[in-house]
């Protein structure tokens, strides 16, 4: 068989019983849907709970699914739901004393935080911490665009957000990162 098999057409053959499709999807997948999760809930242990979730879900769902968005768009969107459903339980709260070292921390005086050229770890440190500080609408809008590569209608798909609240969370994701990075 020499041509690849689209995702959808996957899901289908899985859902009529075919299991290599599923490994096949499995395998295509699994490391875009792991990043997604860890990015999104940053506990490895969290990501490993809804990473497993999300394909319970997708397996249970096999019967229903239909090709009328990308595979990917369809996982995303369980996976987003799920992140969704853990913070809604969850709803960390900083500490006083941790919002007071970060409060300190943007006071610091200019010649105590010397300017220098980053390495590439250096740099990828500052983008998590940046993506830590975005609300969570604005940071899972960032992911879905950035590291899946999901355009402003699938990502609406993804949220359940409309196109152009989408297109807001991204300018202010991306405003709140390049000051991050400015700063």
């Amino acid at each position: 068989m020499g041509e690849e098999r689209t995702d959808e057409y996957l899901m289908l053959a899985y859902a009529g019983g075919d299991m290599i499709a599923f490994e096949t999807l499995y395998r295509r997948h699994r490391g875009t849907l792991y990043r997604f999760l860890m990015r999104s809930l940053r506990q490895r242990a969290d990501a490993d709970e809804v990473f497993q979730e999300t394909w319970s879900r997708a397996i249970a769902a096999r019967g229903r699914y239909r090709p009328d968005a990308k595979f990917t768009t369809w996982l995303l969107q369980i996976a987003h739901n799920l992140v969704v459903d853990r913070f809604r339980r969850a709803r960390p709260q900083a500490s006083e004393e941790e919002t007071e070292a970060v409060f300190r921390g943007l006071d610091a005086p200019e010649e105590e935080r010397p300017e220098r050229v980053l390495s590439e770890f250096e740099q990828r440190r500052r983008l998590q911490l940046a993506l830590e500080e975005l609300p969570e609408e604005q940071r899972v809008a960032f992911l879905l665009r950035m590291e899946n590569g999901l355009g402003l209608e699938e990502i609406a798909d993804v949220t359940g957000a409309g196109r152009e609240t989408v297109k807001s969370r991204l300018r202010y994701a991306f405003a709140r990162i390049r000051a991050r990075f400015d700063a």
